[in-house]
């Protein structure tokens, strides 16, 4: 049977989702806390590949086994209590045989924070930039994004895309509490690293470095080169994944 799983992560101490043969990965950890409950191999296929670093508020996997779970909510209690603190069950659930996490997601959202003060209880999770920033120009720059299809700019190199057409659905910087500001950014897809190369050029249009009209020009460019540095992975987190 063919179950979906929703669950979070504090990625800092991984290297991403994706297992990987010599570090720790969150999809490692997962298919073995698994496996000792379910007593039997699991293998999890998940919504996303997150790089190192990265979090999810929200995250989506799915896993099969050879038999029925009669109390999901039993077995999240005993996979939180095995789990490592930073990797948190939410709910199991049965779906269909061919339901897929990732493929049948139709849209997705990431949120990046930056914290504008040194604070030591977000350090892991924020990107800590004291920087004078105009969120207006930010804004104004960010809403090229909804009229781009083609993130050629921003997709990393070595990422054998099948194609870099993405449509977006929401590109917005929000001023919160304590200081920080958030970038929310949905899509029915994202390239990879694409969210940190487009938050690492908006920084530097707020920063005064690059207008907005110059934004749009390095989007419409579909050349790399002319990107910014790509934001810190600690910022950066999952929060949202629809089907």
């Amino acid at each position: 049977m063919r179950y979906f799983a929703e669950l979070s992560y504090k990625g800092t101490a991984y290297c991403g989702w994706q297992r990987q043969p010599n570090a720790r990965s969150v999809q490692q950890t997962i298919e073995e806390a698994l496996s000792t409950i379910l007593r039997e191999p699991i293998e999890v296929v998940g919504a996303g590949r997150t790089d190192t670093g990265v979090h999810a508020a929200f995250y989506v996997a799915h896993f099969d086994t050879s038999r029925k779970i009669d109390n999901p909510e039993s077995v999240v209690y005993h996979l939180n209590a095995l789990l490592p603190e930073d990797v948190a069950f939410r709910s199991i659930y049965p779906v269909a045989d061919d339901a897929h996490a990732r493929f049948d997601a139709t849209e997705r959202e990431y949120r990046y924070y930056i914290q504008r003060h040194k604070d030591p209880f977000t350090r892991a999770t924020t990107w800590q930039l004291s920087a004078q920033l105009d969120i207006e120009a930010m804004n104004r720059a960010a809403h090229t994004l909804l009229t781009t299809e083609d993130f050629t700019t921003f997709a990393k190199l070595g990422s054998n895309n099948t194609t870099n057409i993405c449509h977006i659905t929401r590109a917005e910087w929000v001023e919160i509490e304590c200081g920080m500001i958030v970038f929310i950014f949905r899509a029915n897809r994202f390239l990879r690293n694409m969210v940190r190369a487009v938050v690492g050029t908006l920084v530097d249009v707020g920063r005064g470095k690059i207008t907005p009209e110059q934004f749009e020009e390095i989007v419409a460019s579909r050349d790399l080169s002319r990107s910014s540095s790509s934001a810190p992975a600690s910022g950066l987190f999952l929060t949202d994944v629809k089907y």
